[in-house]
């Protein structure tokens, strides 16, 4: 059954005042850094932009500020994440957890295997009065979408105008999903910004690979939390923001640069598809996107920043460089006391 839950005023204010306190963090005093373990996705294509597969860990070395990185788990598409050893090869994860669960009484301190099988994926779909033209089209783009998913994967419909509306939490199953999606109904004012944030934190809460898609018509005229604070938090909570757009690049510059950014930066794409054929040809970019992408762990190496660390993915390969990496650029770590 659809869970229907609606953020008014006082829940996006307490969400923006959590972003401020967590930004206004950066430029206090810090006596403690705590990073938790890394997750990083990216995805591997050639010259001519096809995807490369088949790439082991042993073929990737991971930077953090320039500091070699060591793997922790590997995983490729959807498979089941798999353990690195110190030479590179790797061995089932599952084996790793319950030979140390029976050493130390069942307790690893390590992720379910399953929590790492498929990606989290949370759509939110623009349902403001900007969305009135071509509404059915875009809702059947999505449906569309969340039908040809891989079985692996666990999908959220989220819907948004001046308030954001969870029309269907993260579920496996497409029937309720898709179900949540057809009763959004268009009106209101756009409060994107807002909707993305509230997305962000809860998608945070779930272990494994996530990613956040945004079906828009493009301007916001609601918010009240800046395009940037919302890809900060994105950024650090290694969450790439895939967007559609269904506006024109050059009737909304300002909110195709944001989108842009906003997807560049945590790792994601920003598509601009007016008529429906579009629309669903971004959605498949996204789908093939997910399926042939990489996913690593790592436990950062100890590293005197405090501030943004700089991630990059290099191929020990002599084809290389005519390879390109697509990845979240960095994070910054959470600062304790």
């Amino acid at each position: 059954m659809s869970l229907m839950i609606r953020y008014g005023v006082a829940g996006i204010v307490a969400s923006l005042l959590g972003v401020s306190l967590w930004l206004h963090a950066q430029d206090r005093p810090v006596f403690r850094v705590k990073v938790d373990m890394v997750v990083l996705g990216f995805t591997v294509t050639d010259n001519k932009g096809k995807y490369v597969t088949g790439l082991k860990p042993k073929d990737f070395r991971i930077l953090e500020d320039g500091i070699v990185q060591k793997l922790s788990t590997f995983a490729e598409g959807n498979r089941a994440p798999m353990h690195v050893n110190d030479d590179g090869s790797v061995r089932p994860l599952l084996a790793r957890e319950e030979a140390l669960g029976a050493a130390s009484g069942g307790a690893t301190g390590l992720e379910r295997t399953d929590a790492f099988v498929g990606t989290n994926i949370f759509v939110l779909f623009d349902t403001s009065n900007y969305m009135y033209r071509g509404f059915v089209y875009a809702s059947d783009a999505i449906a569309d979408f969340v039908r040809g998913l891989d079985r692996a994967d666990s999908v959220a419909v989220y819907t948004y105008s001046r308030n954001l509306t969870r029309a269907a939490s993260l579920t496996k199953d497409r029937t309720g999903a898709i179900s949540g999606l057809r009763k959004a109904v268009a009106g209101d004012d756009s409060a994107l910004y807002n909707s993305l944030l509230l997305t962000l934190k809860d998608a945070a809460k779930v272990p494994g690979r996530k990613v956040v898609i945004v079906f828009s018509n493009g301007p916001d005229n609601a918010s009240m939390v800046a395009p940037d604070d919302v890809r900060a938090v994105a950024e650090d909570e290694g969450i790439p923001i895939y967007v559609i757009s269904t506006s024109e690049v050059n009737k909304d510059a300002i909110s195709s640069g944001v989108f842009r950014r906003i997807s560049q930066r945590t790792g994601g794409k920003a598509f601009f598809a007016k008529t429906w054929q579009k629309q669903v040809e971004a959605f498949e970019n996204i789908r093939e996107d997910l399926g042939n992408s990489y996913t690593i762990t790592y436990y950062p190496q100890p590293n005197p920043n405090e501030g943004f660390r700089k991630i990059t993915v290099e191929i020990a390969s002599d084809v290389a460089k005519k390879y390109r990496v697509q990845a979240r650029p960095g994070y910054r770590p959470r600062a304790g006391f």
